[in-house]
């Protein structure tokens, strides 16, 4: 997934700093700014246990399956629906089960009737984020995996990593220029193709992880980890705005919504690392009461907090250091204008007292 902030191409720059730092001498790793996973991803690869934790359900959803599944899913519940199923392969099992849900017949349902033209043919407001096609096929899979869920015909593993599936291949059709903030007024080519379900991996571990879906500041003081890692919002844009959408195909709420783009009500959603009067506050709050041995906060230099705030603020903890890196900046579309086509990423370490 295309995605703000994401740490996909600093994965290396994080794991070297963070390897100087510890020699690699821990077992927690607790990501609590998690959004997609990446990083937490990572680190379970290399056999850790991993705190995964994101305010968007969205990120939840994610997050639970590739940090909170760390088995074979075999989908035995639904041997009775699809046929082919066996005891024991999982991956020919998870094959049949896409194959079955890719083959459904469009359903016209909240995504459809508020998110595609036919579905909003006539409203105040034409939207154009799906295709008619897509959008019925994400409404009659969307519906068809919460049915399996409420008849217990799937356990709860194998629910997100359907539905976790759907976030990420529902997304890769949607006509827009990467966030949902808006959508573009013709349909580009990735979006007329035909939504097509693909199977997110398991990624196996033999440790328990834990996937939270909190307030950060809140689970700060119910948690202990060897490695904090944080990668706070950088600046105004609120992930709630930009993510609607993936946010109600994950809630299934049928949500209340308003305005051109259709957006859902996300007021209790509001990160005040997003907020210029409150974000000092909030991040020394989390500092100050984190139990953990290490932290490590990626940040850039244009965000909200200066590099002095942070010294400031983590020096408190304990002995401090800082690492950058000059990386492409992310661009969310080319109609604005940027100061630089590159920035620089900062990795904020402290080996705490």
């Amino acid at each position: 997934m295309n995605y703000i902030g994401s740490k996909y191409s600093l994965l290396n720059f994080i794991d070297e700093t963070i390897a100087e730092v510890t020699g690699d001498n821990f077992d927690t790793f607790c990501d609590i700014f998690a959004g997609t996973g990446v990083v937490g991803q990572h680190y379970k690869k290399k056999g850790h246990k991993v705190i995964a934790n994101d305010m968007q359900y969205y990120s939840f959803v994610m997050n639970r399956h590739f940090i909170g599944n760390h088995k074979p899913l075999l989908f035995s519940g639904l041997n009775k629906n699809i046929a082919g199923l066996t005891a024991k392969d999982s991956g020919k099992n998870v094959e049949k089960v896409f194959e079955y849900l890719n083959s459904l017949d469009g359903k016209k349902g909240f995504i459809y009737n508020n998110y595609s033209v036919g579905g909003t043919e006539g409203f105040e407001y034409s939207r154009m984020y799906f295709t008619d096609a897509n959008a019925s096929k994400c409404d009659a899979i969307r519906t068809k995996i919460e049915e399996w869920k409420t008849s217990s015909l799937i356990t709860e593993d194998e629910y997100f990593q359907l539905l976790a599936s759907l976030i990420e291949s529902t997304d890769k059709y949607a006509n827009t220029a990467s966030v949902y903030g808006a959508f573009l007024k013709q349909f580009k080519k990735s979006a007329l193709a035909d939504l097509v379900l693909k199977p997110l991996p398991v990624i196996v571990n033999k440790k328990e992880h834990e996937v939270h879906n909190k307030d950060s500041n809140i689970l700060i003081d119910e948690i202990e980890c060897d490695v904090l890692y944080l990668d706070p919002p950088y600046n105004e844009r609120q992930y709630a705005t930009n993510y609607h959408m993936l946010e109600t195909i994950a809630r299934n709420d049928n949500p209340t919504i308003k305005g051109k783009t259709g957006l859902r009500e996300y007021q209790h959603q509001k990160s005040e690392y997003c907020s210029r009067g409150k974000v000092k506050e909030a991040f020394e709050d989390l500092i100050q009461k984190a139990k953990t041995k290490y932290i490590f906060v990626s940040y850039n230099n244009e965000g909200l907090l200066s590099e002095a705030d942070l010294k400031e603020i983590l020096s408190k903890k304990g002995e401090y250091r800082c690492f950058k890196k000059e990386y492409a900046r992310y661009k969310a579309d080319n109609n604005r204008d940027y100061k630089d086509n590159k920035t620089f990423e900062y990795l904020h370490c402290v080996v705490c007292k």
